[in-house]
Order: C-alpha cells, then sequence, then structure tokens
C-alpha cells in the first residue's frame, strides 16, 4: 500500500518503519520536508514530502500528530473523500474545542467516508515488536467504513499483530480512547511500566 504518515514521533516512526519492513511505500509528510529531524528517515529509504502532497499520492493516511491539531491539519486536505484516514490520536489529554476526537474532525471537516480509529491504544514499543513469549499481542479500532477496517485489520498484522478486534463504529471513538487511557494508567501513572500490553483470551 501507499501509505502517508502523519506526525513523525515515536508512533510515527514506529509504524513507518514497521510498514516499510512490510514492504510499503512510505511517504512522511512534513510542513517542511528539509528538516534535518527527517534525515534518519530519508537515509533508511523513507520519501519525505511536504504534506499535502504526501496525502495526495498516497491511499492511506496515518494521522499521529496532536489530536488538537488535527482540525488545523483536515481544513487543508481538498478532494480526500475517497482516501483511508487511521486516526492513531488520543484526546483524552489535549482535546479539539469543536470534536470530542480527532476522527470525528477528520470526518466532519474533509467529509471522508473511511476513517477509522486505531493504533491508539497501547504504546509506541508495542508497535515497533508486538511479540510477547513468541505470541502476537492484540490491537483494537473503530469506526464505520468496512474499508478502513479491512485496511487497519491487514496494516496491523503486517506489523504482527495476532488479532485486531472491531469495538464497533464511528460512535465507539471515544470509548476506544478511554481503553487507551486505561493502558496509559496502568504503564504509566500505576508505574507497571510500558512493556505491557493487552491480548483478548478465550475459553
Amino acid at each position: 500500500m501507499n501509505i502517508a504518515i502523519i506526525g513523525f514521533g515515536n508512533v510515527g516512526k514506529a509504524l513507518a518503519y514497521g510498514w516499510q519492513k512490510a514492504g510499503h511505500t512510505i511517504r512522511i509528510g512534513a510542513r517542511d520536508p528539509e528538516d534535518q529531524k527527517y534525515n534518519e528517515a530519508k537515509r533508511t529509504g523513507l520519501e519525505v514530502l511536504e504534506t499535502a502532497r504526501a496525502v495526495n499520492i498516497s491511499e492511506v493516511i496515518l494521522v499521529a500528530i496532536p489530536a488538537s491539531a488535527v482540525s488545523h491539519f483536515a481544513q487543508a486536505l481538498p478532494g480526500v473523500k475517497d482516501k483511508i484516514f487511521i486516526d492513531a490520536t488520543n484526546s483524552v489529554f489535549m482535546k479539539d474545542k469543536e470534536f470530542p476526537t480527532a476522527a470525528d474532525a477528520i470526518r466532519k471537516i474533509t467529509g471522508a467516508e473511511h476513517v477509522v480509529k486505531g493504533f491508539n491504544t497501547t504504546g509506541f514499543e508495542n508497535m515497533k515488536d508486538p511479540i510477547y513469549k513468541g505470541k502476537g499481542i492484540d490491537m483494537f479500532m473503530a469506526g464505520d467504513s468496512r474499508k478502513g477496517k479491512e485496511t487497519m485489520e491487514k496494516l496491523s498484522k503486517d506489523l504482527g499483530f495476532e488479532n485486531c478486534y472491531d469495538f464497533g463504529g464511528d460512535n465507539k471513538f471515544e470509548l476506544i480512547e478511554q481503553f487507551a487511557m486505561a493502558w496509559i494508567n496502568l504503564a504509566i501513572m500505576q508505574g507497571q511500566g510500558r512493556d505491557i500490553a493487552f491480548k483478548v483470551l478465550k475459553r
């Protein structure tokens, strides 16, 4: 797949390099593609382009910038109705004044029909290496778009996640962010450490 990564922090890097290893074409969307912070990405073969161009020539857009900045990002994206957006942000600490989640902002501002929330429920360390004792941990997603969720499931498995469980439609965007807060609480606030993960078990 052709994937644009918007936001090249810990999450964006983990997903970009993981998907590159899996054989996908990865482009980093940047305000300033010549910024030295992208030198490492360029050395590994990732293409760094101005944000609008990266989005325009990609079929999947992974959003990993602060949730409070997504409205501004979305307003500069005309003609993206058929793109697949994966919202990897959480609004639990930095919420947009107008929208409950970044995924809601993307849908309402751009008119995009394929918006999924995912890759937000665990730490970037688990995205780099989702294997625990020889078995893949689980990823979770929410959204109305079947096409978007099929893509999300494939991309999660390409990273090594065993399953990608469906929380439901767009009305579960906020719920899946609260689920992310459970990981944050255990890993950081309760001091369990970032090398913990969620796994659904069935009897």
